[in-house]
């Protein structure tokens, strides 16, 4: 059985934030695979503000070639309607392996207006990111109103350097992270600003080779 980490997203483009993430997670939880989905329809994000599916697939494949443990599925992208987690988990869990779904710390508090945030909870378990700078706090009373809403036992525990991570709980994890935003990158797209160190060189190439991004979403 794989320890898999489930990081989904817009990937609208990925960027560097988005592999730094992945690797520190694969790392600090000793996983054997980051498998990054993108997102077909996202229930809370306007489609007019996304690339064509096809173009986001391909940058993430692009971006992830040559990580040995780093892996893409269009399964979202494939499927008709609005991309619900839950969903997703239920046709990744049939493979057997162990899923661990990493989500932001704002995702998190936001749970309970998921899709079956509970169902979510027994398929994977929960791997948050806080953003750097936020002031997330597990002991507060909106994050153990989730925690208790979903029905995880163990509380939060913490993916600490060196630290074997407790066999229950939702994970939290300071990981390494970067300043900067998908939102950002695409504005510098529209006003021909560099995109050098942002993201890797062939997702910058193919960004410029197929026109994406340099204009304002309808």
């Amino acid at each position: 059985m794989a320890r898999v980490a489930v990081l989904g997203g817009s990937f609208n483009p990925i960027h560097y934030g988005h592999l730094l993430l992945a690797d520190d997670v694969l790392e600090r939880l000793g996983l054997d695979r980051v498998l990054f989905v993108p997102a077909g329809a996202p229930p809370h994000k306007p489609a007019a503000q996304l690339a064509p599916a096809a173009d986001r697939l391909q940058m993430v494949r692009l971006a992830i070639a040559g990580h040995p443990r780093f892996a893409v599925s269009d399964l979202e992208l494939r499927r008709a309607g609005l991309s619900y987690t839950v969903d997703t988990l239920q046709a990744l869990a049939t493979a057997g392996d162990s899923l661990f779904l990493v989500i932001g710390s704002e995702t998190f508090l936001d749970l309970l207006a998921w899709r079956e945030p509970r169902r979510v909870a027994s398929l994977a378990r929960l791997v948050v990111i806080p953003r750097a700078g936020s002031a997330f706090d597990p002991e507060s009373a909106a994050a153990q109103k989730v925690l208790r809403a979903i029905g995880v036992e163990g509380g939060f525990v913490h993916a600490d350097e060196g630290q074997e991570v407790p066999p229950r709980g939702v994970i939290v994890v300071h990981g390494a992270s970067l300043p900067l935003s998908a939102s950002e990158l695409r504005r510098r797209v529209r006003e021909g600003r560099s995109l050098a160190f942002r993201m890797p060189p062939a997702v910058i190439e193919y960004v410029r080779t197929h026109g994406l991004y340099r204009t304002e979403p309808a």
